[in-house]
């Protein structure tokens, strides 16, 4: 479905293009087009294109991620040199004041004025403070109108002209920068965002530019009244949150020797994501640094969102959720565990190889039993298990609003490659992939009454000073509300029986372990894994929900050991940012 969000601000955007290129054409071609341009040339001045600032942005709290320091580019104006300029004082001022090579300025300063060439640049990112000391240079030799250069000529700087612009910089650093991207400047025509929000949003920032009337001499130039700046945002992410889930994840790859990772952190109720690490990361104010080569893999710049993974049995949330749902089993409902079951040709067997006899559906959640999740979805039957995926949203994109999001099809039944076999294999994760945010996304509708939320990194757009809040949208309702308790309830009974160290003294979470095998050419192999954890909480009112990924650990090949610790202390962590007091404390005062 496609996200209807910014369809107000998009018009606002078009119809400000549309009044620029007309206040274009009627300034070139337009019946005053002549009178004009005679009245630029007889009075010094020329019609310029002046851009508008870079909108800013902003965590949901107001913390800036990502704004613009203003610098200036000296050049040299060949022509105005030809007019009176003085070569040698233009290269003495610019070695003394801006560090330039005298040779390099004395040989720029004496190129022989083109129409093709009309200036050369001396420097770009010159400080607000050298440009006060050209100024001050500018204004001595003004003053001393008959001092003399050693050639015998007048001292002049004539030619020596400065432009101020804005450069991106990113205060935090690498702080969300899988989040916000980059922008890159090499002029204003050519600048644009480049992934994250900087990208998906780079039009509304961007702003629109507008003609204006100014000196050709730049030292008669007078303020010019700014224009409105682009559009600033304000994300749904909680600058502590991020600070705190990118340093659990750095130090769960010390700990564990993983490979990479992601941690995703959203509120089900309103798909609003409130932290989202990978890694690595990189610095954007640097993104051209040799060292951040990884960039070239889009996948690598956000995993939660470009990469695809076999998630393992985190998948068997959405088998559980769909049989719960169509009635065919309940949380009491038994299966005799063999050790296992024959489907479409092919011997699925449990993560042990062994058999654990009778098991309720709480039971083989617990012990994560691939066997039973197999019979759970013969229980299905095709038809009805993967009509619920795809009401999962499983196989599709989320539309979340952050670039380069990567989808696997999922293969279905009557399609060329799909064979029964796929059955019992998707029902525990296994022979389909997806990216973390979408099987975070499809997830939360079971801690959310089963709705299934858009998940988002914008709340709120500024423009021209009004504010136009993000909408919340329900994506889809694939389970019913008493669906959604009954497996939240099965999974935090699941946690307690099994003493899982995902626990959280004095707060009920419900929650699942995954370890997926990682294929290679010739199959599946227990060498290397995927391990992953998603849980959410509170369990009777959840406001937040967690989804961790850790790829190839070295310390152990299991979620329940390596992944499973990082989600308790992410909510160790998340209960005091987000100002959650333990149940006890909680539910008596709502009992009040």
């Amino acid at each position: 479905m496609k996200n209807y969000r910014f369809s107000l601000v998009s018009i606002i955007s078009v119809i400000a293009s549309l009044t620029f290129i007309g206040q274009m054409f009627y300034v070139q071609i337009g019946p005053d087009s002549a009178r004009i341009r005679e009245g630029t040339l007889k009075y010094g001045n020329n019609w310029v294109t002046v851009y508008p600032a870079r909108g800013s942005i902003y965590d949901r709290w107001g913390s800036l991620l990502a704004g613009n320091e203003q610098v200036y580019e000296v050049d040299v104006d060949l022509n105005l040199v030809s007019q009176g300029g003085n070569p040698i004082t233009i290269a003495t001022v610019a070695n003394d004041v801006l560090g330039i090579d005298y040779k390099q300025a004395l040989d720029l300063a004496s190129t022989p004025f083109q129409e093709n060439q009309q200036s050369l640049v001396l420097k770009k990112l010159a400080t607000e403070d050298e440009i006060n000391q050209l100024k001050q240079r500018v204004t001595d030799i003004q003053n001393k109108p008959d001092y003399k250069e050693s050639n015998n000529h007048i001292a002049s700087l004539l030619g020596l002209i400065w432009k101020p612009y804005l450069i991106r910089t990113y205060p935090e650093g690498k702080l969300a920068s899988n989040i916000l991207g980059f922008y890159t400047f090499m002029d204003r025509e050519t600048g644009k965002g480049n992934y994250g929000v900087e990208q998906v949003y780079d039009q509304e920032l961007t702003g629109t530019p507008q003609q204006r009337l100014i000196s050709v001499t730049p030292y008669t130039i007078g303020d010019v009244n700014p224009i409105p700046a682009g559009a600033s945002l304000i994300l749904t992410i909680d600058r502590a949150i991020q600070s705190s889930i990118e340093n659990t994840l750095d130090q769960a790859l010390i700990d564990t020797g993983a490979k990479g990772g992601t941690i995703l952190v959203l509120d089900p109720k309103t798909g609003e994501i409130l932290g989202m690490a990978t890694a690595p990361r990189f610095d954007p104010n640097i993104y051209w640094d040799a060292n951040q080569q990884y960039l070239n893999n889009g996948a690598y710049f956000n995993r939660a969102v470009g990469d695809t993974y076999e998630p393992g049995s985190v998948f068997k949330v959405l088998t559980m959720a769909a049989a719960i749902d169509a009635g065919v089993v309940t949380p009491n409902t038994i299966y005799h565990d063999n050790g296992y079951i024959d489907i479409g040709g092919i011997r699925i067997i449990n993560w042990d190889g062994a058999g654990h006899g009778d098991q309720t559906m709480i039971g083989c959640l617990q012990l994560s039993l691939n066997v039973c999740l197999t019979w759970v979805a013969t229980q299905l039957g095709p038809t009805r298990f993967y009509n619920y995926l795809k009401e999962f949203g499983i196989g599709q994109k989320t539309s979340v609003d952050l670039d380069a999001e990567s989808v696997q099809p999922l293969r279905l039944p009557g399609d060329k490659d799909w064979y029964m076999g796929d059955l019992g294999t998707n029902s525990f994760g296994q022979g389909l992939a997806i990216a973390p945010i979408q099987l975070a996304a499809a997830i939360s509708a079971v801690a959310n009454d089963g709705k299934m939320m858009a998940p988002h990194v914008l709340r709120s757009m500024i423009v021209n000073g009004r504010q136009y809040d993000t909408p919340l949208q329900v994506v889809r309702t694939p389970i019913r509300p008493e669906s959604a308790h009954t497996v939240s309830e099965m999974l935090a009974t699941s946690l307690e029986q099994e003493a899982s160290t995902a626990l959280v003294p004095g707060y009920r979470v419900a929650g699942k372990t995954g370890t997926a095998e990682i294929a290679g050419p010739y199959g599946y192999s227990m060498a290397e894994t995927n391990a992953s954890f998603v849980g959410w909480g509170p369990v009777d009112d959840p406001r937040f929900l967690v989804y961790i990924w850790l790829e190839k650990p070295t310390t152990s090949i299991w979620g329940s050991v390596v992944a499973a610790p990082v989600f308790s202390e992410v909510v160790k962590n998340l209960v005091v940012l987000m100002n959650i007091p333990p149940d006890d404390k909680r539910l008596a005062s709502k009992n009040k």
